[in-house]
């Protein structure tokens, strides 16, 4: 009977579909929360191979002197590195002083959507 048990739970075991997990960012640069000189282009690194077609960013100033209140806009491109594990945005123009957010949206092989932001201030 155990033999039977065990059999059954093998045969169950191989017939469950692989696990798939979210993709994570690892790294980005500049980092989370970094004051920086105005980068030429932004990267954020996952821990899996993105689908370039569901996969981007954006990116917007947040905080300025000038700005009452809310973001605007940074004109950029978004695409996914040859790695194929990272996001690079390309501002169209230098980066003004301010703060920025980066909001992006990555989707992987296990097709679910993931969203974040990361923030960085530049000097």
């Amino acid at each position: 009977m155990r033999s039977i048990l065990l059999s059954a739970a093998v045969a169950l075991s191989a017939l469950a579909a692989p696990a798939y997990a979210h993709p994570k960012l690892l790294s980005a640069s500049p980092a989370a929360n970094a004051t920086v000189a105005a980068p030429a282009r932004i990267t954020l690194r996952f821990s899996e191979a993105l689908i370039a077609k569901f996969s981007g960013a954006e990116v917007a100033m947040t905080g300025h002197a000038g700005m009452a209140h809310g973001s605007m806009p940074v004109a950029a491109t978004s695409a996914v590195d040859a790695d194929g594990r990272t996001l690079v945005l390309t501002p169209k123009s230098a980066l003004m002083p301010g703060q920025y957010t980066v909001t992006w949206h990555v989707v992987s092989s296990d097709t679910h959507r993931i969203t974040g932001s990361v923030a960085f201030t530049v000097r």
